[in-house]
């Protein structure tokens, strides 16, 4: 048995193809196929059923790749003591990032971390939060940047910023006329919000204490994955959405006109780094999580007189 071998049946699992697992693992199908078939003989078992399309792991074969991805993260660590012995740090950091959160963070820091880390190669993906935890438990990705608390006994959470909700409201709405709202003021009927699958959604009609679905103006309905469109869309449609308040950074003074703050404890999210709880690349992200502290306002890096929205 082979840590060649435990990675490759990883591989297959997370591709569930042998020809996807080998050009990913760089070798050629035959060869892939031939050390898998090996592992299965030294075992005694059939590791996967070939005789379904796309390929999916035996009974058994799940426990063994279960285990072989722990062997694999373990003996990465031996790498990782050597690297942490180095000053500088060199390597590829894989990040999942929410697309409510990307656009306000990333853009912000990606320079400054560049600069000050040249040989880390920072490869990023804007994900749904269902997407980014899948990628955390097969491993495609080293950490994301998401809001939490998940829930996910298999991932390891290090909350970095609390960040507030704020309404933004178009002058015809209710809202407008109030200084200071609460979540009673709302009306879901006015709503702009993401369409389902993003956790910001959630969020929201958590605020609202779910007292109504949201189903869009009476002869209309529409769904983004986009803050900056339901912006635009109070903008020119009238109506009110929910932002997050590093969303007003870029914003025009007639547009900081239409925000309104919620009464204290304001609603804020939880935003985490997230990693698989055998996570590796400690010092990358480490860095990766003090470059977007040095970016968040001193406001958002305290929990004081908030109220965590659950997802």
């Amino acid at each position: 048995m082979t840590i060649t071998q435990l990675e490759y049946i990883v591989a297959v699992d997370t591709y569930r193809s042998f020809v996807a697992a080998a050009n990913k693992c760089f070798v050629t199908q035959p060869t892939l196929s031939m050390q898998i078939q090996k592992l299965e003989d030294t075992l005694g078992v059939k590791i996967f059923d070939r005789s379904k399309q796309p390929v999916v792991p035996t009974e058994i074969g799940e426990e063994i790749i279960a285990q072989a991805r722990v062997l694999i993260a373990e003996s990465e660590k031996i790498k990782e003591i050597v690297t942490d012995r180095q000053k500088e740090l060199s390597g590829e950091l894989r990040v999942g990032i929410i697309p409510t959160i990307s656009p306000y963070i990333l853009p912000k820091i990606l320079n400054s971390f560049i600069e000050k880390y040249p040989q880390v190669k920072l490869i990023v993906w804007e994900q749904t939060t269902e997407q980014i935890i899948q990628q955390l438990k097969l491993g495609t990705i080293d950490c994301g940047l998401l809001s939490t608390p998940l829930n996910e006994s298999s991932l390891t959470e290090i909350p970095v910023f609390y960040e507030n909700f704020v309404a933004y409201a178009a002058k015809s709405s209710k809202l407008s006329k109030k200084k200071v709202i609460t979540p009673d003021d709302i009306d879901m009927e006015e709503i702009w919000v993401l369409n389902e699958g993003h956790c910001m959604r959630e969020q929201v009609l958590n605020i609202c204490q779910r007292r109504k679905a949201t189903k869009g103006f009476q002869h209309f309905e529409y769904n983004t994955g986009s803050v900056e469109t339901l912006k635009r869309m109070v903008d020119m449609n009238n109506g009110a959405t929910i932002l997050p308040e590093l969303a007003l950074a870029e914003m025009t003074d007639k547009q900081r006109d239409r925000v309104r703050y919620f009464k204290s404890p304001e609603p804020a999210r939880e935003v985490s780094i997230v990693m698989h709880r055998n996570y590796l690349k400690r010092r990358m992200i480490e860095a990766l999580k003090n470059e977007i502290l040095e970016f968040v306002p001193k406001r958002l890096r305290t929990k004081k007189k908030k109220e965590i929205v659950e997802i």
